[in-house]
C-alpha cells in the first residue's frame, strides 16, 4: 500500500499562447489558463510544484523553454502530474502530443490531465484525444 506521501499529487502547471491563437481568438490568455489550473487544483486538492509558461511560442514545436524546464521536473521525479487547460496546450503537432500524454508521461509514472477536454491518463475513456489532437494540428 502506497504512503499518504507517495500518493500525493504534485503538480506542474503547463500554460502556453502563441501569437497565432492570439489572432485565433479561441485561446484564452496565459493569466486565464493559470487562473483555470489553478481553481482545477483547489477543488481536487492538489499540490501545485510549479506554473511553466511558454508566452508567444507555437504548439507545433515542442522546443519550448517553459516546456523543456517542465520535462527537467519530470525527469527529476520532482512532479507526478502536468496538466494543461486542453491537449492544445500540449501542442498542436498531433504526434508528439500524443507521444507525450500517453508514452512519455505514463513511462515516468507522470499523470496527465487535460482540464477542457475531460482527458485524465487514468482514465480508460481518452478515445477521442487523439482526433483532438489531429484537429488542434490543422
Amino acid at each position: 500500500m502506497k504512503s499518504k506521501e507517495q500518493s500525493r499529487l504534485i503538480a506542474a502547471l503547463y500554460t502556453r499562447l502563441s501569437d497565432d491563437d492570439e489572432k485565433d481568438g479561441t485561446s484564452v490568455s496565459i493569466e486565464t489558463q493559470e487562473k483555470i489550473l489553478t481553481d482545477f487544483c483547489k477543488q481536487n486538492n492538489i499540490c501545485i510544484y510549479d506554473v511553466y509558461i511558454d508566452d508567444g511560442y507555437t504548439g507545433t514545436n515542442f522546443n519550448r523553454p517553459g516546456f523543456q524546464e517542465l520535462l527537467d521536473d519530470v525527469e527529476r521525479g520532482t512532479v507526478n502530474l502536468v496538466i494543461t487547460k486542453d491537449l492544445s496546450r500540449l501542442g498542436r503537432d498531433y504526434i508528439m502530443t500524443g507521444y507525450y500524454s500517453e508514452i512519455y508521461f505514463p513511462s515516468k509514472g507522470v499523470r496527465y490531465i487535460a482540464v477542457a477536454d475531460n482527458f485524465d491518463s487514468l482514465k480508460n475513456d481518452n478515445d477521442i484525444a487523439p482526433f483532438k489532437n489531429i484537429l488542434n494540428d490543422m
